[in-house]
This record gives structure tokens, sequence and C-alpha cells, in this order.
């Protein structure tokens, strides 16, 4: 963690009004519960091979099929 970037909002922080601050948690926090989160891919692994080989060509022919049209009328 970088302490210089947290020295220097701190130090901007404490130059600002009390309602600014708050704004600056709620801001804070709205980025804490935007950042991705997931599983690392080691952990998926277990899955591999497990949906069936037809399912897959089936799924395989559906995205080509509905995925690699134009629909002019769409609009």
């Amino acid at each position: 963690m970088n302490t210089f970037v947290m020295d220097k909002v701190v130090e901007q922080l404490k130059a600002l009004p009390h309602e600014l601050q708050w704004r600056v948690l709620e801001f804070t926090r709205a980025l804490a519960v935007s950042i991705p989160r997931g599983v690392p891919g080691q952990q998926l692994l277990r899955f591999a091979g497990v949906i069936p080989l037809d399912d897959l060509q089936l799924m395989r022919l559906a995205i080509e099929e509905g995925c690699e049209r134009i629909d002019t009328n769409e609009w």
C-alpha cells in the first residue's frame, strides 16, 4: 500500500469542510464495493470437462447462429 498517497489524501481531507469529508467517505465506500471480485482461475479448473461435448457443440452452434448475424429490421 502506498502510504504517500494515503498521507496526501488525509492531508487534503483535513482541509475540507465536514460535509465534504462525508462525501469523500461515501465515495470511497462506493469505490470499495465497485471493485470486481472473482475467483482465481486455479479454483475453476475442477469444472473443466464437466459439460458434455454434445452440449458444448449445441452452445457453439447457438452462439454462431445468434451472434454472427445482423438484423437490419431490429431498430
